[in-house]
């Protein structure tokens, strides 16, 4: 029979070899897993103005005199019959977004920390799902008045959750495109027709149906 060469220093000295190069792939495993989280977690959320490739507050170009601001009733609105300025901006992803005539329009413009907004986002998209939108108008939506520091943070992960189908563009931070069409609440709409005139302003929480029954009333006239 052979003898056993190895010392017991030797042995000693190959199996501390192979903890260390345990130790090795276990470490390169844990950095690899921290990696991947680090992406997920930029990809996700993450704080600041943007979410992965989105940008929470977009650039703005107005062309035209802004809208005077709404007082609050619909029925003797000064805007009724003025033409809306023209409106240049991105979603969240980058996509441009314009508010400007050719077709009937319906601005929706919405704060993510207001409670009506979040009560409203679902019925519009309800509205959408049923195919409640009448042909030939379009719905474009601006999130604005966006903040870190308020609840519901960040808009784009609001709207995505809730589904919701329409254009979005993303204000910038000093709320150019909600001063232009004159917000002075959330949620705030306002009717366009094909040739950029101001129809009707309504801001706040409406009826259930309220806001359907009138946009279809409104392009029904129009047509």
């Amino acid at each position: 029979m052979g003898k056993n060469t190895a010392t017991p220093k030797n042995m000693d000295s190959a199996a501390g070899s192979g903890r260390r190069t345990q130790l090795m792939v276990l470490l390169g495993g844990f950095a690899a897993i921290v990696a991947v989280a680090v992406i997920v977690a930029v990809a996700t959320g993450g704080g600041g103005t943007a979410t992965g490739d989105l940008e929470q507050f977009r650039p703005v170009g107005v062309s035209g005199d802004a809208l005077p601001e709404f007082g609050g009733d619909i029925a003797a609105d000064p805007a009724v019959g003025m033409t809306a300025p023209e409106i240049t901006g991105q979603a969240f992803d980058g996509t441009v977004v314009t508010i400007t005539a050719g077709e009937p329009t319906l601005v929706v413009v919405l704060a993510h920390w207001c409670p009506h907004c979040q009560n409203e986002v679902p019925k519009l998209t309800d509205w959408a799902e049923n195919l409640g939108v009448p042909f030939g108008l379009d719905v474009v939506a601006v999130s604005t008045s966006a903040g870190g520091d308020r609840p519901n943070w960040p808009p784009s992960a609001w709207l995505a959750r809730e589904g919701f189908p329409f254009p979005t563009m993303a204000d910038d931070e000093v709320q150019s495109a909600a001063a232009a069409l004159g917000t002075t609440g959330f949620p705030y709409m306002v009717m366009l027709d094909a040739d950029h005139t101001v129809v009707w302003r309504y801001s706040g929480s409406p009826p259930d149906g309220f806001i359907e029954s009138l946009v279809n009333d409104t392009m029904a006239s129009l047509n």
